[in-house]
Formats: C-alpha cells, structure tokens, sequence
C-alpha cells in the first residue's frame, strides 16, 4: 500500500466518520425529543430538537471539510483540486455559520455577552 493509498483511506474513512457522527447525533435528538422533559430555563422541545440537529450537523461538517482537505492536498494536489477544494470549504464554512447562528443565536465571533445585549 503506497502513500496515496493511505491518504484515500484516511479520507475516505474520515468521510465515513462525519456521516456517523451526523446520523447518530440525529438518533440521540430524536431520542432526547422523545424521552427528556422540558428543561426548568423555559426551552421547548421543538426548540432543543432543532439546537441538537444543529450541534450534529455542524461536528460532522468539521470532519467532512477535514477529510477534503487531506485528500485534496495530500493525494490530488492541483489548481483544479484546490480550487474545488477552496469551494467546498467557503460553502460548508457558511453553512457552519448559519448553523452556529441558529444554534446559539449569536456569531461565532461574538462572546455570548454581547449577543445577549444585541
């Protein structure tokens, strides 16, 4: 098994991981929906169903750009590749950002002070 081989695989298995870590965290959402009473701060159901999804989504999105990334830059290193590569990542950054956005109500960038007061 030469290098590259090696690199697919971790790619590959890293993409494996990131719709694992999405279709489980689905499974326990819908699994808190279902069994955890509404917590005592006022949050519905509805509302935390959504913020779990969003948390799900949003670490296997991280690892699905992570595994682009090994791939594109370790096995198939070429401008169109980049350049593909530099695509996918400005659009799952966005939509991490409209997740973390409707998750938590703030910015990322933004202490959760300031969202609070906004």
């Amino acid at each position: 098994m030469n290098f590259t081989n090696v690199i697919e695989t971790v790619g590959y298995s890293l993409d494996l991981i990131g719709v694992g870590l999405i279709a489980i965290g689905l499974v326990i959402a819908f699994v808190r929906y279902v069994t955890v009473p509404v917590a005592a701060g006022g949050i519905d159901a509805y509302r935390r169903l959504r913020q779990d999804i969003g948390r799900a989504i949003l670490l296997g999105l991280e690892v699905l750009v992570a595994a682009d990334i090994i791939r594109t830059v370790a096995v198939t290193p070429t401008l169109d590749s980049v350049a593909i590569l530099g695509a996918i990542v400005v659009i799952r950054t966005f939509l991490s950002i409209s997740m973390q956005v409707e998750v938590e109500g703030r910015f990322p960038w933004q202490s959760r002070t300031e969202a609070k007061e906004g």
